[in-house]
């Protein structure tokens, strides 16, 4: 019997229209466009602007994107996973709705988060769900309005973070292709250097929280750094190392998008030159859980089926990975 693999066969992208230059951020905090170049790789991100629309407008776009794009049904869809760490509500599935607005009525759906790494896991997972042999479409999608939980008066994470959406579809394949191999991980001090302090259940909101600035992120930035940058190149390694491939092997690299220094290291470390690297971290900044997607349809163009991408992200918590997955289709 032919092994059931979970294959990317579409991709969709939203990304708001306001942008966020390095410029404008010199009028709310000190700095400027060569400091925040020469550390991030950041030259602009996008910013979700208007009443009452939060990671759901964005996810939905995406979807809607992606649907028009393949011309499928999205009656056809068995499963939406919403891979975020901005939800639009504490209690009640961004992704529920998503379903619902996008015409995924036969779908159901929950939230992912593990920050950063929510969409890599959300590949695992969804992955999962197609080898079973139960689900034939399910629609991953990476979405986070970060600028809902910034405070642009604080340096360390305000150049950082943007707004946006990604999404891919799963389906079987018989061919081999689709994701070969992963590798998970988590450690639990990552909650001391990167967390939101205040508005989950060990500290509830209250008047003194809000006014204390304690439901913005708070980011202890060399120690996520030095993290970051060693355990992302330690898994992507692992990939290679595992799976017997080589940088010739290799078609591209599709590391998170936090920091283009962390970037830069991780590829490094597994022998990939700068041109097999994705990269739009300039255009975006860190969308946390929609940079990995919007790699995908941003170069969706230069991918070929059978390429073979690495996958690596690194995320608050802290959560990491590393995946490795043969591209599913021309297009």
């Amino acid at each position: 019997m032919t092994k059931i693999t979970a294959a990317i066969t579409a991709v969709g992208k939203y990304v708001p229209e306001y942008v966020l230059t390095n410029k404008e951020l010199e009028s709310y905090v000190e700095t400027n466009d060569e400091w925040i170049t020469s550390r991030t790789g950041i030259k602009e991100r996008r910013i979700l602007k208007g009443e009452g629309l939060g990671t759901s407008f964005m996810a939905i776009k995406a979807s809607e994107d992606l649907i028009k794009k393949s011309n499928i049904d999205p009656k056809e869809i068995d499963l939406v996973i919403v891979a975020t760490a901005t939800p639009d509500l504490p209690i009640a599935s961004t992704a529920a709705y998503v379903a619902t607005e996008i015409g995924a009525t036969n779908a159901f759906g929950y939230d992912l988060q593990a920050a950063c790494s929510s969409f890599l896991y959300g590949m695992s997972t969804a992955s999962a769900y197609i080898a079973s042999g139960r689900y034939k479409k399910v629609l991953l999608i990476g979405a986070d309005k970060m600028s809902s939980i910034i405070d642009y008066s604080d340096r360390a994470t305000c150049i950082i973070f943007g707004d946006g959406a990604g999404a891919v579809l799963f389906e079987p394949n018989n061919e081999g292709l689709g994701l070969q191999d992963e590798y998970l991980r988590s450690d639990g001090i990552g909650r001391d250097f990167l967390r939101i302090e205040a508005g989950g259940s060990q500290m509830p909101t209250t008047a003194e929280t809000v006014a204390n600035k304690k439901h913005f992120v708070y980011q202890e930035g060399k120690t996520v750094f030095k993290y970051a940058v060693s355990n992302m190149a330690d898994v992507a390694e692992k990939m290679l190392t595992r799976n017997n491939l080589t940088e010739p092997d290799i078609q591209w690299l599709v590391a998170h998008q936090a920091n283009k220094r962390i970037i830069e290291a991780t590829a490094k470390r597994v022998g990939v030159p700068a041109e097999k690297v994705m990269i739009n971290i300039h255009k975006y900044g860190n969308t946390t859980s929609a940079t990995l997607p919007l790699l995908l349809a941003d170069y969706e163009s230069q991918l070929k089926k059978g390429d073979n991408l690495i996958f690596a992200a690194f995320g608050g918590g802290f959560t990491w990975g590393a995946a490795y997955l043969k591209w599913g289709y021309n297009s």
